[in-house]
């Protein structure tokens, strides 16, 4: 009752039409509600003059972003820039002490930016760390690894912490937060793999070029270190230039795209006038808490693109962007930070919760993982309640799955065609579509607009505009097990060309 069944190419047409009018319909309704919100006294402090020779304002709610392409843009080429320089040079003079340049520009880099200071602070994480590894106890190394990670998350500690980095600028806190947690991260895989593989006899120097990579360091993604050590040393695979160039042409494109959207959609600024967004349609309304989590995605698609592109002239295979939230219809898939979805899947998911397919041991997995990633995004309210409604979301996933294997019911989708089983499972993939965008929507946006868009979509507006939404939800559903379907097929093809006769 998988993927592999096609539906009608008339019904699959008819889904894509619904589905575009729709999310045409949503749009004008959004355009509207942002030409009519512009100038707004809500709207003052986070809509600022854009395109002045055509009457369009901006929004610039994301300061994160704002400050990405504004005054931290040419800091980030030149450092960037730098580092592929520098990289390229001492491939063609000193191949072989290529990491050793990796560990020392990015080394150079955290210092000039944080200052010393806080350089010597993660210097001495990193060796708390690597000491902690030569007694080759993971359970030790997995406890001072959450130890030191707790202490950049929670007062007095991280206020004294804090206090290491020199000067002030408007980026300080994010980079803080990010170059300290990342290397908490990538110190405890160090000393995991270290104690997983005590033949290997890592060194410290291993870890300092590992975690002093600079176009990971302050933002990720994260390498696991047997992935990062084993892909150091420059080997160029077939084809990669073309990709190279591929993904840079998409990043470029991207961030082009947002800053057009922009213009036109204040889908940031909106939420945060309750009343504003209160009025308007329930389509409109659907399709700002739907495009709030595509935004979501498209920012770490754009950032880790960048990231990546350089990466890969360094010949790593970094993790890739996570899946976009348009194809997301299940919570065992919706991550929005691959490297750190792959770090808590190895340490942590994986290593309680097995095959995943009793409920016990994933209830046990799952709330180890969404512990670790309360503490990692930083403990407060709005962080356990978004821990809480995943956590109770994947597990919910198994035991219906669990459910529908029960007898009665898996004897009832037995006497379904398998078109139609695969019907009845996109009505409920429709279903938990809506319960990720409301899970998520909590910590992306706020509390408030949630219960807004709840509220509208499921009280009020019920029966005519929940029924509409879900229908529309299935059709694109559908659309994407159909894609899943076609790339699962060209798969197989592939891997039986490449059987031997």
């Amino acid at each position: 009752m998988g993927i592999k069944t096609a539906l009608p190419a008339a019904e699959l047409g008819l889904y894509s039409l619904v589905l575009s009018g729709a999310l045409a319909y949503a749009g004008r309704g959004l355009l509207e509600a942002s030409q009519d919100g512009a100038h707004r006294k809500a709207f003052r402090e986070s809509v600022r003059p854009g395109w002045e020779y055509i009457g369009r304002k901006m929004d610039v709610a994301d300061f994160e972003w704002v400050m990405w392409f504004t005054s931290f843009r040419n800091v980030i080429i030149f450092a960037l820039s730098g580092h592929v320089l520098f990289a390229k040079l001492c491939t063609m003079v000193a191949p072989k002490l290529r990491s050793w340049m990796y560990a020392v520009y990015g080394a150079l880099a955290v210092m000039g930016t944080m200052g010393p200071w806080y350089l010597l602070l993660l210097l001495g994480h990193c060796v708390g760390l690597y000491v902690a590894s030569l007694l080759g106890q993971p359970w030790l190394c997995l406890g001072l690894g959450l130890a030191s990670l707790a202490s950049f998350k929670m007062d007095p500690l991280i206020s004294w912490q804090s206090g290491f980095v020199t000067g002030t600028f408007d980026l300080q806190e994010v980079l803080f937060h990010g170059g300290s947690s990342f290397t908490v991260l990538r110190c405890t895989s160090f000393a995991l793999e270290s104690c997983a593989h005590p033949d290997r006899h890592y060194s410290l120097a291993d870890l300092l070029k590992y975690n002093f990579y600079l176009p990971f360091f302050f933002f990720g993604p994260i390498m696991t270190f047997d992935r990062f050590h084993a892909q150091v040393e420059p080997v160029r695979r077939e084809g990669e230039l073309w990709h190279i160039r591929a993904q840079a042409g998409l990043s470029v494109v991207a961030i082009m795209a947002v800053d057009i959207f922009f213009h036109f959609f204040y889908i940031l600024t909106i939420p945060s006038d309750l009343k504003f967004a209160n009025r308007l349609p329930d389509s409109a309304l659907a399709g700002l808490a739907y495009s709030n989590l595509v935004y979501d995605w498209v920012k770490a698609a754009v950032l880790f693109g960048v990231v990546n592109t350089v990466a890969c002239l360094d010949h790593l295979d970094p993790p890739q962007p996570p899946k976009c939230i348009t194809a997301l219809y299940v919570f065992a898939e919706t991550h929005f930070d691959r490297g750190i979805n792959d770090w808590l899947c190895k340490y942590v998911y994986n290593h309680i919760g097995g095959e995943h397919s009793a409920v016990i041991p994933e209830l046990a997995a799952t709330v180890a993982t969404f512990a670790i990633t309360t503490l990692w995004l930083g403990p407060c309210d709005i962080v356990y309640l978004w821990s809480f409604l995943n956590c109770f979301g994947l597990n919910f996933e198994l035991w219906m799955q669990k459910l529908a294997e029960w007898g009665p019911l898996a004897r009832i989708e037995a006497s379904l065609s398998v078109q139609m089983s695969r019907r009845v499972r996109a009505l409920f993939g429709a279903m938990n579509f809506w319960a990720i965008i409301m899970y998520n929507l909590v910590s992306l946006n706020s509390l408030k607009f949630t219960e807004l868009v709840a509220r509208r979509l499921l009280l009020t507006g019920f029966p005519q505009t929940t029924l509409s939404i879900l229908f529309v939800t299935y059709c694109g559903v559908q659309l994407v097990k159909e894609r899943e379907r076609t790339l699962a097929l060209e798969e197989e093809q592939k891997q039986d060309k490449e059987k031997p006769e």
